[in-house]
């Protein structure tokens, strides 16, 4: 019986420590924020990568104008382009649009938040706080999960 109880418990152990991250979903006026989250990074990196999915429910157009992050000095909203086979990446100086009806992905290779001069690295399994503010809709506190270093999404990244 001892050893039954052993083996049960460090299965319930294992599995606790494979636990998948899942992010948290938001709403702000007709918007949902999806499940955000970033990529760890390693320690001396100036720059940090965030994704989500934006879908609009209302019947007007919004618009992702600004992000901030406690480990960051400023964040932008990018996107990303391929043009005879170079990756470009930009950033949106007036904002991500998303019209009425809309998903909008925030997702590697495409758009993206970007944290710049980041204060501390981003450390798998700890949260990142931040702060989406849309046109009409107005502010909304966030967390983005932080998964492993190229992870590719949200869920990939268990504590």
């Amino acid at each position: 019986m001892r050893t039954k109880t052993i083996l049960i418990a460090t299965a319930l152990a294992a599995s606790a420590m494979t636990t998948t991250i899942w992010a948290a979903d938001y709403d702000v006026g007709s918007l949902r924020v999806e499940q955000p989250w970033a990529r760890a990074t390693p320690k001396g990196a100036q720059v940090g990568v965030g994704y989500m999915t934006l879908r609009n429910r209302g019947s007007v157009t919004d618009k992702l104008t600004c992000v901030s992050a406690e480990v960051a000095a400023r964040c932008e909203i990018h996107t990303m382009a391929e043009k005879d086979g170079v990756l470009t990446m930009r950033p949106l100086p007036d904002g991500l649009e998303i019209k009425p009806g809309e998903t909008v992905e925030l997702k590697p290779g495409s758009f993206h938040v970007m944290f710049v001069e980041l204060r501390t690295p981003l450390e798998r399994g700890k949260p990142v706080k931040g702060v989406l503010k849309f046109e009409k809709a107005g502010p909304v506190n966030i967390e983005f999960e932080v998964a492993p270093v190229g992870a590719p999404g949200p869920g990939h990244g268990g504590h």
